[in-house]
């Protein structure tokens, strides 16, 4: 069993950094967190996080004080682009057992997270290179010139990964085709369940968040943001119903971005090791990123616990977590490979079945990881 005097760096202090770093507390270890921005950088918008990503959290113990955060959601709705009913999703019964639903402000999440890594993150400390010393160690050189020795080195630092290029484990990420937009609205429609509207090529999910908040993440067919994204959302939805106008009329601000995914043949290499979306990043389609990430910081805690040596652990741990990534990938490609399908065609046929169709993607996700 490795102990508790093991030498192990955190590369990124986001959802999957801070993760890990509570999974590894927890486990008797005293990982160090570092990133490259500064403390004063909030995490914007909203996040969802399914049944798997709340038991996630109970794993972590960090269940009880996201619980305050945010509302429950308990039924998805799914509505044709003139707002018209297509099918429904009993989220309530898909999760039972498992864990709640909840929509939240992703800061919110940050900062609980944060509070349970227990020490302090170096802001503003960038890992300029990682260099793997006789596959046992690997000396890490900082933007200030400073260097450090460590036994485990794992890269968190996202789907741009700058671990993962230089410990040679992959590329950058593939975008996929797809430009995603976010915002938070207040003073918007009231909106009691999660509720998207699929048009071509195109859909608009909006959700409550509490406080009379409501998330709304949209997205399109693309391969590039656009110079004005507020004006690009109003251009591409303002012909939706449902909810949608209403929602437009209250969007103030709107965070755009590329989709991408990231899938790479190894997730370590001797002493690195990557997790969250840093090794396997998907479109968001399935709201399964913060989900994916904390059952990989659980595993990988377990993991080392459980191993003789950090190789023994990190194979181990990928043979745990690869499959069910795989899972997330190809379901993620499946609902977006529905959603492109004309209307005429696709319409008709979730009407019908939508409503298992889309359970049917998550139900390999309520087993345990």
């Amino acid at each position: 069993m490795l102990g508790s005097r093991l030498r192990i760096l955190v590369v990124g202090a986001g959802i999957a950094g801070l993760a890990a770093a509570r999974a590894l507390r927890l486990a008797g270890f005293r990982p160090e967190v570092v990133d490259k921005l500064p403390a004063s950088t909030v995490a914007g918008a909203g996040i969802y996080l399914p049944g798997n990503a709340m038991r996630a959290l109970r794993e972590l113990d960090l269940d009880a004080p996201v619980r305050p955060c945010g509302e429950v959601v308990t039924r998805q709705r799914f509505l044709d682009a003139r707002g018209r009913q297509l099918c429904e999703v009993d989220l309530a019964t898909l999760w039972d057992g498992v864990g709640e639903c909840r929509a939240l402000p992703r800061a919110d999440l940050h900062r609980v997270m944060l509070s349970g890594a227990g020490g302090a993150v170096r802001h503003e400390t960038e890992v300029t290179c990682v260099d793997v010393v006789a596959g046992e160690s690997a000396k890490v050189e900082f933007g200030d010139g400073s260097t450090a020795e460590f036994d485990l080195v794992i890269g968190a630092d996202g789907r741009r990964s700058g671990v993962r290029m230089m410990a040679a484990l992959g590329s950058a990420a593939v975008p996929v085709g797809q430009v995603m937009y976010r915002s938070v609205v207040t003073g918007g429609p009231k909106i009691t369940e999660w509720t998207a509207v699929l048009g071509k090529r195109a859909a608009f999910v909006v959700m409550p968040m509490g406080a009379g908040r409501l998330f709304c993440y949209a997205d399109e067919a693309g391969s590039s943001a656009p110079p004005d994204p507020l004006a690009r959302v109003r251009e591409v939805f303002e012909s939706f119903g449902g909810p949608v106008p209403a929602v437009l009329e209250a969007v103030e601000k709107v965070q755009v971005a590329v989709t991408d995914e990231v899938e790479i043949g190894s997730w370590s290499r001797g002493p690195v090791v990557l997790v969250g979306d840093a090794a396997h990043a998907t479109a968001p389609t399935l709201a399964q990123g913060a989900a994916m990430a904390m059952e990989d910081a659980v595993v990988l805690a377990q993991s080392l616990r459980r191993s003789a040596t950090v190789p023994e652990a990190l194979e181990a741990f990928e043979e745990r977590r690869r499959p069910r990534t795989r899972l997330v990938l190809e379901r993620t490609r499946d609902r977006d490979r529905l959603r492109d399908v004309a209307p005429a065609l696709r319409d008709p046929l979730l009407r019908r079945r939508g409503g298992s169709i889309f359970a049917d993607h998550y139900k390999g996700l309520v087993a345990p990881h």
